[in-house]
This record gives C-alpha cells, sequence and structure tokens, in this order.
C-alpha cells in the first residue's frame, strides 16, 4: 500500500564553508528591504557569527532592526514582542540565526504580522494563517529540520501549552548551512540534534504504508547515517565530513522527503512536547526519554515494520523464527545508542526524578487537548493509550 502525496520543497539551500558570505544577494533577490534579525541566547554573538551578518548587511545597505533572546521551546511572548517590533519598524523579511527554536519564533512572527488578531487563535485553532512574511535561515543548530519544513511549534507562556501547526506559507526562502557553525555545539547539544533528526525519520518510517520501498531505502540509510556520524562526532567535534551529513540529515529529515508514499504518526513528539512544556526539557532528550515505551506498547500490532528498523537501521540479526525477539532487540538496540551518546531512556533519567500520578495525568490531558482528540497514525493512540504509555516511561 503506497499513500498518494504532493512533495512541496522550496528551499534554496547554500550549503558549505563560508557560505554566509551569500546572505546579501539573497536577502536582494527576495526583495528584503528591511530585515528583522531573529536570533537565540549570546552564542550567535559569542562565536562572531552576528558580527558578521550585521557587516554583511551593512556593506550591501540593508537596514535591518534586532530580536534575540529566544529560548529552548519558543515562546508566545518573544513572538508577541517580534510582531510588535516588525510592525513598528516596517520590517518586510526574517533572517533567523539559529537552530529550530528561532525559525519556529521567526515563523510565528511572520505569521502574526500578516493577521488582524491574537497570532495564538493559529496553535488554539481558531485560524488558519492565510499569509506570512518571507523567512531567510542562517542554521548553527542541526536538528529540528524547521529550515526546510512547514511545521511551527510554539509554546504559550500561560499554562505552557506547547502546541504545532503546519502551512506551506512559512518555508523558509533560503537557508544558509555551514557545517563549520556547529563545531562549538556542546556534546549534549549535538547528540539531542541528531536524536531529534533521526525522530522525524522514525516517525514517518513507522507507518501503515509499507510498499514504497525506495522511501524505505532512503530513510533506511538517513537513520544508519545519523546513528554513525552521532557516534563519531562526540570524539571528533570539529571533523567537517560529520558535521556536514548531520546537518544535510537535519534538513531531508523533516522537508517530508521521508514522507513519500507514507504517513508521518508523530505521536512521540506529541506526548513529548507535553514532557518539554511541563518540565523545560530538550526536546531530543525527551523523544529519547519516550520513544522505546511507545514502541513496546504498539510493537506487536506492527511487527513486521519493527523487524525491518532492526535489521535494516540498527544491524540486529534477524531470528526468522521469532520475529518478537527480533523486534525488541531493535529497541533495545536503540536505547543503547542513546545511551551512548548520552541521552536518557525514561522519563527518571529525563527529569532527575519519576514523574507524579499529578503530572501525568496533566500531560495526559494537554496531549488529548481534555480527552477530545486520539495521536498518532500507524496506531491510533486514545487518552488511556498516552497515560500507559507515559507510565512505562516512567519506571
Amino acid at each position: 500500500m503506497i499513500k498518494d502525496f504532493n512533495f512541496y520543497a522550496p528551499t534554496r539551500v547554500v550549503f558549505g564553508r563560508d557560505s554566509e558570505e551569500k546572505l546579501p544577494q539573497l536577502l536582494k533577490a527576495n526583495g528584503a528591504k528591511k530585515v528583522l534579525v531573529h536570533y537565540g541566547g549570546g552564542s550567535a554573538k559569542r562565536s562572531g557569527l552576528l558580527d558578521k551578518v550585521y557587516a554583511l548587511l551593512n556593506g550591501a545597505g540593508i537596514p535591518y532592526v534586532e530580536l534575540g533572546g529566544v529560548v529552548p521551546n519558543p515562546l508566545l511572548s518573544k513572538v508577541e514582542e517580534g510582531i510588535s517590533l516588525s510592525r513598528s519598524e516596517g520590517v518586510d523579511f526574517i533572517l533567523a540565526v539559529g537552530g529550530g527554536s528561532v525559525i519556529d519564533s521567526a515563523k510565528a512572527i511572520g505569521y502574526g504580522v500578516k493577521y488582524n488578531g491574537d497570532v495564538w487563535d493559529f496553535w488554539a485553532g481558531k485560524a488558519s494563517p492565510t499569509d506570512c512574511l518571507p523567512i531567510g535561515v542562517i542554521l548553527t543548530i542541526p536538528a529540528a529540520g524547521s529550515e526546510m519544513s512547514s511545521s511551527c511549534v510554539i509554546t504559550k507562556d500561560e499554562g505552557a501549552i506547547k502546541r504545532g501547526i503546519n502551512s506551506d506559507l512559512c518555508r523558509c526562502r533560503f537557508c544558509i548551512m555551514n557545517p563549520e557553525r556547529t563545531y562549538t555545539l556542546p556534546p549534549y547539544q549535538t547528540a539531542a540534534g541528531c536524536t531529534d533528526i533521526m525522530m522525524h525519520t522514525m516517525e514517518r518510517y513507522f507507518s501503515k504504508y509499507t510498499d514504497m520501498l525506495l522511501t524505505d531505502a532512503i530513510s533506511e540509510a538517513l537513520l544508519r547515517t545519523v546513528k554513525d556520524c552521532a557516534v563519531e562526532v562526540m570524539k571528533n567535534p570539529e571533523d567537517y565530513r560529520l558535521r556536514a551529513q548531520i546537518m544535510w540529515a537535519g534538513s531531508l529529515a523533516h522537508n517530508d522527503l521521508t514522507e513519500c508514499g507514507t504517513e508521518k504518526d508523530f505521536s512521540t513528539h506529541k506526548l513529548e512536547h507535553e514532557l518539554s512544556a511541563l518540565f523545560g526539557v530538550t526536546h531530543g532528550a525527551g523523544l529519547a526519554a519516550i520513544w522505546a515505551s511507545w514502541a513496546r506498547y504498539v510493537m506487536d500490532k506492527h511487527l513486521s515494520r519493527f523487524v525491518q528498523f532492526a535489521v535494516n537501521v540498527m544491524g540486529v540479526t534477524n531470528d526468522f523464527g521469532h520475529p518478537e525477539e527480533t523486534a525488541l532487540r531493535g529497541i533495545a538496540a536503540i536505547e543503547e545508542f542513546y545511551r551512548q551518546i548520552g541521552m536518557p531512556t525514561s522519563i527518571p533519567e529525563l527529569i532527575g526524578r519519576p514523574a507524579t500520578d499529578e503530572e501525568i495525568l496533566l500531560m495526559v490531558k494537554k496531549c488529548s487537548r481534555e480527552g477530545s482528540m486520539n495521536i498518532g497514525a500507524m496506531e491510533i493512540l486514545q487518552p488511556k493509550d498516552m497515560e500507559a504509555i507515559y507510565r512505562i516511561a516512567n519506571k
């Protein structure tokens, strides 16, 4: 069974050393007259990247304003600040300098500037975007894949409500990728990024649509490559070859290429959103803490898929007489990989203690929109299933 698909990936990628030098011509090609330079914490400043960006803009005569301070799990309050600044300054283009949080914040600002209402309406399901300011990216953290995706995830400060929406309107016009800019990423952030990259593909690979062999082959190659590079880059953080594979994989994992002919499930992502919203943990680490519990919970109904993953991705020997054992060894193998790169494999490892019953029920309530919504595609999860998976992961 192959699902019909419409593949759309309009983002221009400029990849390689010194690729930042192309920034002025990319902005001019996209008609930018005044730019909002949007970034996160101090790393973009400390690395000298922001100084270079400003020098390039000044040299090209392109006016700009800046807004920093984006945090992991980007906040609605910063988005609202960016909307107000962009409107008052007449910004017509947003340049995100950073990783997924900065890019998603930029996308939300782009939506909000063009919307006559509360921008949270989009994430609350009260409205759908109809326009967005154009956005470009200088990528510094390969992980979220937002630079080539249609997704945008924002957290509402009040109530710590983390939600995502998808629209082609927010797809970035260009993305500048220089692997050298990722050399100084801390090991934990590198590992969390690699986990997120792999999960974007795994959430598409585990599908009820199993006959698109080429997409499977692409997905399996991407997963093996990132897995191998993640281990090696911990030993050699300034290896350009390793960093380049990871950076490019991050974009391919979430630009829908690995969804062609399949259907994304994204249960693990939705379950994790509540973890990171409630506890403020790193998204990739949260994914590692929850995935194996989801896998063991749904495995029996989709055994052949888990066997294929175990053999083709994790290198497990196929025990043809006992497929359940093969599948379980595949799940155990990825848990061992997570441990090898310093990622947690349970909620207590993630947050330093077991979640309380009240916290688990709160996450279920928020994930299910107070019991009104199921999640998943390969396997539909009701609120009782969400609770069961959280409790398995909490051991």
